[in-house]
C-alpha cells in the first residue's frame, strides 16, 4: 500500500505498519500521480480541506483539493490502467450546495461518478468523523480545558457523527465488492446531535465541562469571520454556511455494518486513555 503525504514527518504513525509505504510527494502533479499508481490495483482518495479563500462557486483551495485533484486522479487511473477508485465526498455535498466546501465536494463527486463507464467507482459521503486524534471533539475538549466559558456559534446545527473505524470498514468492504460499483453511500452514526450537545459531551468526558453560551445567527457569522483567521481552527464563514443544513441522513451504513455510538468510543480518547493521549498527559505533568 502506497500512502502519499506532503510531509513524511507527520505520518510517522504509519511508517512502521507492515505493507505500508509512506511516500513524500506532491499529489497535485499529474506525472507524480501516474508514478504513484504504477503497480497498484485500486485508488482510495481521502483528500479534503476545510478552509479556502473565498470565491464563487468556491475558493481556489477547495477547487484544487476537491475538484481538480479528482480530475487529475481519474486521468492518472486511465493512463496507469487502474480501474478501481473509492472516493471520499461529504454528506450533503452537491454542486448547488450551501457553501463552497459542499459545492466543491459535490463537483468532485459528480466528476468521479461520471467516470463509471471506464472506472469502477464507489463514493462515500460521511457526516463529521470522530475518533482518536480527531479535530472535532478534541477541539471542543481543548477549548473547555482553557476557557471558563465556551461561546458557541451555530449551537443548534445538527450532525450525525460517524466513527472512523466504521468508515474504514465501509471502504474495506466495498473494495472488492462488485455490487458497490457505481454506488454512493451516506455514512452516519446511530444518533443525531446538535453542536451544543457534542460540545457538552466533549467537555464532560474530558473532565473540563464548561458553561456553553450559544450565539445568535448573526453573532455566529461574526464569530466565524473572526475565527477563520486563527490557524488550526476549522471554523470560517464557509463552515457557517455549511452548518445551515442538517448534516444527517436516514440511510443505514452499507454492507450490514452496525454504526458505533459516539458514547462507546469518545470517552476513552477524550480522557487520554489511548497511548498518544497518555503521552500528552505525561508531558503536561512534566511541564513540557
Amino acid at each position: 500500500m502506497v500512502v502519499p503525504t506532503r510531509l513524511r514527518e507527520r505520518a510517522k504513525h504509519l511508517i512502521l505498519l507492515p505493507g505500508v509505504d509512506v511516500v513524500e510527494a506532491s499529489i497535485h502533479d499529474p506525472a507524480t500521480l501516474k508514478r504513484l499508481l504504477h503497480g497498484c490495483n485500486a485508488v482510495i482518495n481521502l483528500v479534503g480541506v476545510l478552509k479556502s479563500r473565498s470565491g464563487m462557486p468556491y475558493g481556489e483551495q477547495f477547487a484544487a483539493a476537491h475538484v481538480e485533484l479528482p480530475k487529475k486522479l481519474t486521468a492518472a487511473c486511465h493512463e496507469a490502467g487502474v480501474r478501481r477508485i473509492l472516493h471520499m465526498s461529504a454528506l450533503k455535498a452537491r454542486p448547488d450546495g450551501e457553501s463552497g466546501y459542499l459545492r466543491s465536494k459535490g463537483e468532485g463527486e459528480a466528476w468521479v461518478l461520471a467516470q463509471q463507464k471506464e472506472l469502477d467507482v464507489t463514493v462515500f459521503r460521511p457526516s463529521v468523523v470522530f475518533g482518536p486524534g480527531d479535530s472535532f471533539l478534541n477541539l471542543f475538549a481543548r477549548l473547555q480545558r482553557w476557557l471558563p466559558v465556551l461561546v458557541l456559534g451555530c449551537a443548534n446545527a445538527r450532525f450525525q457523527p460517524v466513527y472512523v473505524g466504521d468508515v474504514a470498514r465501509c471502504f474495506l468492504s466495498a473494495l472488492f465488492d462488485r455490487s458497490s460499483y457505481g454506488q454512493d453511500y451516506d455514512l452516519v452514526g446511530p444518533k443525531c446531535y446538535t453542536l451544543r450537545e457534542l460540545a457538552t459531551l466533549a467537555g464532560r468526558e474530558s473532565g473540563h465541562r464548561r458553561w456553553i453560551f450559544p450565539l445568535s445567527r448573526q453573532l455566529s457569522f461574526l464569530q466565524a469571520w473572526v475565527m477563520e483567521w486563527i490557524p488550526g481552527v476549522p471554523l470560517s464563514r464557509d463552515s457557517f454556511h455549511s452548518m445551515q443544513v442538517d448534516n444527517v441522513s436516514s440511510s443505514p451504513l452499507p454492507f450490514g455494518i452496525a454504526p458505533t455510538p459516539i458514547e462507546a468510543v469518545a470517552p476513552s480518547y477524550l480522557r487520554g486513555e489511548n497511548p498518544r493521549g497518555r503521552y500528552t498527559l505525561f508531558r503536561r505533568r512534566a511541564g513540557r
